[in-house]
């Protein structure tokens, strides 16, 4: 830094307050000429901070941990991907680590995240029977929650039960009154908030979704077509089908395809968080749009705020019902005369 101060013209306290924020390329447009040179300099001389030396003097590693269930989960990937490019724009790296929602592997990545010294903690992987959150609420550890709710700590979400009343009242509006549940984890707050908000749209329209017709069987593709051959099987078999998550509901739509079934003429078919592939299934999937990036994004803001003092409350991000061919066979009449113009 004093040969950048030295070549830069200023003082070796103003190189370090310039090199010390982050900026993106637009924002670096707006600073000062001098800053400008000082970030020139050090670009031209090849400068890079020594994270462990300022941490020493700061007592911050300027590490954040982030836990989460799986990355193979595009949702939650992209999730990442808004903490990740937040928290670096302010200073600060994030490394993740994948628990499985296994409590061995969450207590362990746990440990490790403290003996890394990470500065704080966003815990994408909450349970509803609290796990290993109430063991980490006991330590001088900041952290959050995001994606999932747990009892009354700071989380980032989507109001997932606004997004199951959606559901429900679509559903209902067409006529549907023989309606099944599938996918989703038992333990999830996601799940739970989602099947409560479809079944109070329901209810208030006079329809009821018995238990048998209730199945929180997992996320996966796999998972969505199991619970719907066995559906199929039942009587009265579902008209509507409403799938927690869309790697369920596509294989919900598979598992009626075997069946001789088409999704959004024989049953309805409806997901939830809206992932890139849903608009260009075959039939196009109904399903409610979650801002997930944003969710990463803003929980990035929120830990980084609370670690510098700030005080920070739960935000809880509004979904969007997106109807396609998949639940409601008229918006394939409707592409088509648009494809006919």
């Amino acid at each position: 830094m004093r040969t950048i101060a030295a070549e830069a013209g200023v003082h070796v306290s103003t190189v370090s307050r310039v090199l010390r924020r982050n900026v993106s390329p637009d924002e670096e447009a707006e600073l000062s000429d001098g800053a400008r040179k000082v970030r020139e300099v050090a670009r031209r001389l090849g400068y890079v901070p020594d994270p462990y030396a300022s941490g020493l003097r700061s007592g911050r590693s300027k590490v954040l941990g982030v836990l989460v269930p799986r990355l193979s989960d595009v949702t939650l990937a992209n999730m990442y991907e808004g903490i990740e490019e937040k928290v670096s724009t302010l200073g600060y790296q994030s490394v993740v680590a994948t628990t499985r929602d296994e409590s061995d592997r969450q207590r362990r990545w746990l440990t490790m995240m403290i003996n890394r010294r990470v500065d704080a903690l966003i815990v994408a992987d909450a349970s509803l029977d609290g796990g290993y959150v109430d063991e980490l609420a006991k330590l001088d550890l900041p952290f959050l929650l995001v994606s999932r709710r747990y009892g009354d700590h700071v989380s980032v979400t989507c109001d997932d039960e606004l997004g199951g009343y959606f559901v429900g009242t679509h559903l209902a509006d067409l006529g549907h009154e023989t309606i099944a549940i599938v996918g989703g984890l038992p333990y999830a707050s996601t799940a739970r908030d989602r099947v409560a908000g479809t079944l109070e749209a329901l209810t208030e329209r006079g329809y009821d979704v018995p238990a048998e017709r209730i199945r929180l069987t997992g996320v996966t593709g796999p998972d969505g077509r199991a619970a719907t051959d066995e559906l199929l099987e039942s009587s009265p078999r579902p008209t509507a089908i409403f799938a927690l998550n869309d790697w369920a509901a596509i294989g919900v739509m598979g598992a009626l395809r075997d069946h001789g079934l088409t999704p959004g003429t024989d049953v309805a078919v409806v997901g939830f968080n809206d992932i890139s592939a849903s608009a260009d299934l075959p039939i196009p999937l109904t399903t409610v749009r979650t801002p997930i990036h944003r969710m990463g994004e803003t929980a990035g803001q929120l830990i980084i705020d609370r670690l510098e003092g700030r005080a920070i409350s739960s935000v809880r991000l509004q979904p969007r019902l997106v109807v396609r061919q998949s639940s409601d066979p008229r918006m394939a009449k409707l592409i088509q005369r648009k494809t006919a113009r």
